[in-house]
């Protein structure tokens, strides 16, 4: 069952002669459950496509729809609150608040939210994630990858359709990324979560389920790892 969809997504910043077309035309389709990365190099397109994903930025043409719902339709408020609850973010700059501690960085979305904590999902999260010791320190007590392995508990709390990575391991060391890594694969596997990741390095891509390269705003090739 597809989770999400883009149709013929275009992005076009400024006009006429000097327009930069981001995006040119993505159609795009993810499995529920699938492990997609999206490779590209600097300038390819892939960070607007993860921008346009995750409802951040809105297309100039073309539709995401994600969980059955076309995201660009609804009104801006209406768009916050589903990103909140459908859609986790991981970005590379790992982007927790300094002044929380570790689980209050963790449990944040649901609060947001309004929502009830679900504390035997979250205590199963940190425990898969190997943060049980570390819950009351805050970010800067950590290593980066400590840090980012609370991004990605916090991305999953709320139980999201879909996780959304923004060069994950961009700060991390190769080791460090590659632990960070499989501990999102095997979380996005133990907690039925759908994770699109983009990057630029392709050891790291090679994680997936599948890689979809994309190439001056157009897909160019979309590939199943074995």
């Amino acid at each position: 069952m597809k989770i999400l969809e883009t149709q013929n997504l275009k992005k076009i910043y400024g006009t006429g002669e000097t327009a930069v077309h981001a995006l040119d035309g993505v159609n795009l389709v993810v499995e529920n459950g699938e492990f997609v990365s999206i490779v590209g190099t600097s300038g390819s397109g892939k960070s607007t496509l993860l921008h346009m994903l995750g409802g951040l930025d809105r297309p100039t043409e073309g539709k995401v729809i994600v969980d059955g719902n076309d995201i660009f339709k609804l009104k801006d408020e209406a768009l916050t609150i589903f990103r909140r609850r459908k859609i986790g973010f991981v970005f590379q700059s790992y982007n927790l608040v300094p002044v929380l501690s570790v689980y209050e960085n963790i449990v944040l979305p649901i609060q947001l939210d309004g929502s009830k904590i679900d504390e035997d999902y979250i205590n199963e999260v940190i425990e898969t994630l190997g943060l049980s010791s570390k819950l009351q320190n805050l970010p800067n007590q950590l290593s980066g990858g400590q840090q980012q392995r609370v991004a990605i508990a916090r991305a999953i709390a709320s139980k999201p359709a879909i996780i959304l990575a923004d060069e994950p391991t961009g700060n991390l060391d190769s080791k460090t990324s590659q632990d960070v890594l499989s501990l999102l694969k095997i979380t996005s596997q133990k907690f039925s979560q759908t994770i699109v990741m983009i990057t630029h390095n392709e050891e790291i891509a090679q994680l997936a389920d599948r890689i979809i390269r994309i190439e001056d705003g157009l897909i160019v090739g979309g590939e199943n790892n074995d």
